[in-house]
C-alpha cells in the first residue's frame, strides 16, 4: 500500500511564496506546470487507503477466527488502525463541509 499523504510532501517545490512572514509552499514542478497529482486523485487514494486497512483488518479476524496462525495482538492492531484512518478520514470530511459551507455563506 503506498501513503498518498507522502507524495504531497515530496510535490512541494523548494520554492514558495514569499509573504514576508511565511512561506507558502507551490505544488508545481520545476517546469511551471500544475504537480502530476491532483487534490481528487489524492482523496480518491486516501479513501481506497482506508478501504484496504478495512480489507486488511476483516482478513486477519477471518483467519484468527478460523484458527490460523495469526496472533491476537496482529488481529487488534489491524482493526484499530482501521478505526483510526476512517475516524481521520470522517474528520476531514467534516472539515470539508464546515469550509464548503463557510464559502457559501460568504457568497450570500
Amino acid at each position: 500500500m503506498s501513503n498518498p499523504i507522502g507524495g504531497i510532501s515530496n510535490a512541494i517545490a523548494s520554492t514558495g511564496l514569499d509573504t514576508g512572514a511565511k512561506q507558502i509552499p507551490v505544488l508545481q514542478d520545476r517546469g511551471g506546470s500544475a504537480s502530476g497529482t491532483s487534490f481528487g486523485d489524492t482523496l480518491k487514494g486516501l479513501v481506497n487507503n482506508v478501504s484496504d486497512q478495512q480489507d486488511v483488518a476483516a482478513d486477519y479476524a477471518q483467519r484468527f477466527a478460523r484458527g490460523e496462525p495469526v496472533e491476537l495482538h496482529q488481529v487488534m492492531a489491524a482493526s484499530e488502525e482501521a478505526s483510526i484512518s476512517l475516524e481521520m478520514l470522517v474528520q476531514v470530511r467534516n472539515k470539508f463541509q464546515d469550509a464548503y459551507r463557510t464559502l457559501i455563506s460568504m457568497q450570500s
